[in-house]
């Protein structure tokens, strides 16, 4: 899709982060932006700056639009499209990017902790996926942006098992959605973000979890969590609309994995593939 002037985006997580930096960009672009976030205040406060920010097309009409959704329910995702559609009557981008994080040792996690990840971070792209996609299927093209994590190569970081696995869950839906669509010839394209470390809010997304399910904001592992992270990724943190310009350019380009640390993640699949000896037939590059 190279043009996005004229055209409609949807942002799920849009209120901060990845999401928010997403939304400004698209706007910018010239697109009609409808943000949704389950944090109301949040939400509505990047709704007024996208608008004070040029989100007015040339009639003077709002070009933004909040939906406060809660992504792991299917009736609120519908709900989202429904409003979508009712606003600007068509929709083009799709991003399905609302995450949230918690973790412990795997036999510590409650699995309430594990319905929440899981329902957010994987139920909430394949919902986001399955609604959507008629709906793109009624315009010339449209995309499909699914925001996993370089997590998803890396199975062993600790105390993670929840957003890992889920991260994991999307990559490989991803994949496989991207291959279904190609093969039908069908003009939508699919890409998955791979971001390390972002400056973002996901650290605390515990201030978002439902009524049930147990804080783990204080368990020790957290620490050991981060520890590992930076051991891993090394200090350079992106800012979000770093990443935002990453998402624009490969939907322009129909790229299907974004990869914000192209370096770094070059080490991380190196060090999964050896102990399963693919390296040694190949030849395992200095």
């Amino acid at each position: 899709m190279k043009e996005l002037s004229g055209r409609v985006a949807v942002v799920t997580g849009a209120a901060s982060g990845i999401g928010r930096a997403l939304a400004s960009r698209f706007v910018a672009e010239g697109m009609s932006v409808v943000l949704a976030d389950v944090e109301q205040e949040p939400l509505d406060r990047a709704v007024r700056e996208l608008q004070d920010a040029g989100g007015k097309d040339a009639g003077g009409r709002d070009r933004v639009l909040g939906v406060q959704t809660d992504v792991s329910r299917l009736e609120q995702v519908e709900a989202l499209a429904a409003r979508t559609l009712s606003r600007f009557g068509a929709v083009h981008v799709v991003c399905n990017n609302a995450g949230v994080g918690s973790g412990a040792s795997l036999a510590e996690i409650p699995l309430e902790v594990w319905h929440w990840v899981m329902g957010v971070n994987f139920w909430g792209v394949l919902y986001g996926c399955r609604v959507f996609l008629p709906l793109l299927r009624q315009q010339p093209e449209g995309h499909i942006v699914n925001t996993a994590s370089v997590a998803a190569l890396c199975g062993e970081a600790p105390t993670t098992a929840p957003y890992v696995a889920s991260k994991a869950a999307v990559l490989g839906m991803s994949e496989t959605l991207q291959r279904e669509l190609e093969d039908a010839g069908e003009p939508i394209g699919v890409s998955v973000l791979l971001p390390g470390p972002v400056n973002t809010n996901i650290p605390t997304s515990d201030r978002n979890r439902p009524s049930g399910v147990p804080s783990l904001r204080d368990h020790p592992s957290q620490k050991l969590a981060q520890q590992f992270l930076r051991s891993v990724m090394g200090t350079t943190w992106l800012e979000p609309d770093q990443v935002a310009a990453m998402v624009v350019a490969a939907i322009r380009d129909n790229r299907f994995y974004i990869v914000t640390h192209r370096e770094r993640t070059i080490d991380i699949v190196r060090k999964r593939l050896e102990p399963m000896g693919i390296l040694d037939s190949i030849g395992n590059p200095a």
